[in-house]
């Protein structure tokens, strides 16, 4: 499911201090629908940085090998959907060579995909709590006033998060639009939007 956090809770583990002094070496992959081995080879092979022929998958392989061996290493692929097992075990072959508690996180829509790169057990995010939902956000869209003095909006906003469904994204899509706005009216706008009424319409930023 889009928009339940999954990126945000990876880049929280990955820019934790902790995680910085633990590995040797960290790299981030946005991962496109157009997923190409080579491509996103040499996308890690930049960040790294490492220098190789661009144009020889072979030579690749063998330099990120020879790179990552002994090395402890935490590697992010965010937003996976390539589904293909073949695919997945040419890319990860160079990761093999790593040193003993290396990691790779990666996040995915498609139970495919997580079953297709499983080592250890999925982890499903888990949707929001109405509650929860309304402290994220209430956080900045009320920020700096007091809430009994805006109760028809306070009553508005608890309403609008209902829509949201648990998705944090979502919630604070929406609080960043109604953060600078004190008009009743806004707020109704947005509760009473035709955006709702689309199949998709959790998953859209607001």
């Amino acid at each position: 499911m889009g928009r339940v956090g999954k990126t945000t809770l990876a880049q929280v583990v990955y820019n934790d201090d902790m995680v910085k002094e633990y590995f040797d070496l960290k790299v981030w992959v946005c991962v496109t629908q157009e997923f190409d081995v080579s491509g996103m080879r040499r996308t890690i092979i930049e960040a790294i940085p490492l220098t190789c022929d661009a144009s020889d998958l072979n030579h690749q392989q063998i330099k990120l090998k020879e790179f990552l061996s002994n090395k402890r290493f935490l590697i992010v692929l965010d937003d996976v959907w390539n589904e293909n097992y073949i695919v997945w075990e040419i890319l990860r072959r160079p990761f093999e060579y790593g040193a003993q508690g290396s990691k790779i996180i990666v996040t995915t829509r498609s139970e495919i995909v997580a079953s297709t790169m499983l080592t250890v057990p999925i982890y499903h995010l888990k949707l929001l709590s109405d509650d929860d939902c309304w402290l994220l956000f209430a956080e900045h869209a009320f920020e700096g006033i007091e809430l009994d003095t805006f109760a028809k909006l306070r009553d508005t906003g608890r309403n609008i998060v209902k829509k949201c469904s648990g998705l944090p994204l979502t919630a604070k899509a929406l609080r960043g639009l109604l953060r600078s706005k004190r008009d009743e009216s806004e707020w109704e706008k947005v509760l009473k939007s035709d955006i709702w009424d689309f199949p998709d319409a959790r998953k859209l930023s607001i």
